[in-house]
């Protein structure tokens, strides 16, 4: 078995195969979960693990090989089948070691990039490449067949939840009880480190709320780190000591001028695998660097707006389908069309001389992305024009295909 990652709830796992009768001579994850393997089998040893993990594993009775891939893709697996050879690897560029590799740009991968700013799975940014989907098993036969199959399902999940609140429909505050139980559970399992630990703190209420839960689970003071810039508008810094002086960490912060983050630009490529546009990864590398010289691990608060609608489009996502659906679709297309006669900066422009009361930060993107949601026919398509970053180049598509892992991640069924 080759794995890369870490399983969380390791020594629950243990603890149950200890029971069955099975003999461990260490104290690491892998152990168990090879042993899991062995118990179980490999699906439900997979829908068992809690953690994220790229792992590959052969089946020396059967001679069959499995790739898995954690729950929702934290570790990525890229695999490809050329010249009746499986090749699979962590990262992209490690097929460049292989002997004959030349690559070729994928124009679906691409199309998907300038329309969402990143690549997503299945596909990867070459031809014949592809990521492992989250919650995925590639299956690679010794009589050369492949097969996938996905051993846990977001939108499955988010269904079962869905349906589960319209039975019981909790109060207010048993919820939040509840959702601070979870939260503490899921911090505390990731604190089991080996290796000293530490959390990004922004100052948000991502970032602030992980900080806080492992500050009160911890007998001593939590290292965390931030990153500050001269310029107000992208400067955090203030914000985070103030928080970190209520939670009484151990606060670490460093300033970098624009200067410091145009340097870093150059490095981007070899950093990602992939084409990857969203400006997050300038702040993110650098607040690493100041982190990585004192603790080898550290908690953040990324994908928090996602998973409890912390932008704007996803609470006015149900009331812009009723208002604009009942649109004719002449009329839409028409206002669709006149939108980007104006740049965004213009329509700025003409934002900024309104009262102040009526004024709107970034009325101009806003504004581009309403005209691209307007072409919308269905609650599914309006979803998809929500989140991209840009209509898609149709001229790089050669066939009609979908966005793979946002089909994959599709809303619960609200009735709505």
């Amino acid at each position: 078995m080759v794995y890369n990652g870490e399983v969380y709830n390791f020594r629950e796992l243990r603890a149950e195969l200890e029971a069955l009768g099975h003999k461990f001579r260490g104290h690491s994850d892998t152990e168990v979960i090879l042993a899991g393997f062995v118990q179980w089998g490999v699906k439900a040893t997979a829908t068992r693990l809690i953690g994220m993990f790229a792992i590959a594993l052969w089946d020396q009775s059967e001679r069959n090989l499995f790739l898995i891939r954690d729950r929702i893709g934290i570790k990525p697996i890229y695999w490809t089948y050329q010249d009746s050879r499986l090749l699979f690897a962590s990262e992209l560029k490690a097929f460049h070691a292989v002997e004959g590799w030349q690559p070729q740009i994928c124009e679906n991968a691409l199309a998907y990039f300038f329309g969402y700013s990143c690549v997503p799975s299945p596909l990867s940014i070459y031809k014949g490449v592809h990521k492992l989907s989250p919650g995925h098993i590639l299956k690679f036969s010794s009589d050369g067949k492949l097969s996938q199959s996905n051993y846990w399902s977001l939108s499955d999940v988010a269904q079962k939840g869905w349906d589960a609140s319209l039975q019981h429909r909790n109060g207010v505050e048993s919820t939040i009880n509840a959702l601070e139980t979870l939260l503490k559970d899921a911090i505390k399992r990731r604190m089991v480190a080996d290796v000293p630990l530490g959390a990004f703190l922004s100052g948000g209420i991502d970032s602030t709320l992980v900080t806080a839960l492992m500050q009160a689970q911890s007998n001593t003071p939590v290292k965390t780190f931030t990153i500050g810039f001269s310029e107000d508008q992208f400067n955090e810094a203030t914000h985070a000591e103030q928080v970190a002086k209520i939670l009484g960490t151990d606060h670490i912060s460093e300033y970098f001028s624009a200067a410091d983050a145009l340097e870093l630009v150059p490095k981007l490529a070899e950093l990602y695998d992939e084409p990857f546009a969203d400006s997050s990864q300038l702040p993110t590398h650098l607040v690493s660097l100041i982190t990585r010289r004192h603790v080898s691990v550290a908690l953040s608060g990324d994908g928090g707006d996602e998973l409890f609608a912390g932008y704007n489009r996803y609470i006015w996502f149900n009331s812009v389908w009723r208002t604009f659906g009942s649109i004719p679709r002449p009329l839409r297309s028409s206002i669709s069309s006149l939108i980007p006669m104006l740049s965004t900066q213009q329509w700025d422009t003409l934002a900024n001389k309104l009262p102040r009361k009526f004024q709107v930060r970034q009325f101009g993107d806003k504004l581009h992305l309403l005209a691209s949601a307007l072409k919308a026919n269905s609650r599914e398509e309006l979803y998809i024009k929500l989140i991209q970053k840009g209509d898609m180049p149709e001229r790089f598509i050669r066939e009609t295909v979908s966005a793979p892992a946002f089909a994959m991640t599709g809303a619960p069924d609200t009735g709505k």
